[in-house]
């Protein structure tokens, strides 16, 4: 909108879905949450990068979860702060970025769970509608 960009990734199954998926994707929300929740103005993009990748590591996907948490968005799609480990970048209020956190299993699934959030002096604003903490079948 007016030259700005937006991000939003959501993972659904199609049709009946396995039980792996489903816990697959309840680690890949914790993650998200646990991201989203040390977002505040003055911390580091990597620690919120730590927050989120901690979740997934935890729970035995850390090589399963090979990129970054997030990306700064704006005028271009990927731009500063990017959310990743080893980033020192200082949070400051108004940065937009995303939180999407995975875990990829090659040739069986994926699970990315993706929202845009503003940094705030508090915490942060989400721009997107909040995910389903629960895997989602379609029929």
């Amino acid at each position: 909108m007016n030259g700005y960009y937006s991000d939003i990734t959501r993972t659904v199954g199609v049709g009946k879905v396995s039980q792996k998926a489903h816990e697959v994707y309840g680690i890949v929300y914790r993650a998200h949450r646990a991201g989203r929740d040390a977002i505040r103005a003055g911390v580091t993009a990597g620690s919120v990068d730590s927050a989120a990748r901690q979740v997934i590591e935890e729970a035995g996907y850390g090589p399963q979860f090979f990129h970054r948490t997030g990306h700064g968005i704006g005028m271009r799609g990927h731009e500063e702060p990017f959310i990743i480990g080893d980033s020192q970048e200082v949070l400051e209020p108004g940065n937009c970025f995303s939180i999407e956190p995975g875990i990829y299993l090659a040739g069986e699934f994926g699970v990315r769970i993706e929202n845009i959030v503003a940094a705030t002096e508090s915490g942060h604003e989400s721009m997107n509608a909040e995910p389903s903490p629960t895997l989602i079948e379609l029929s």
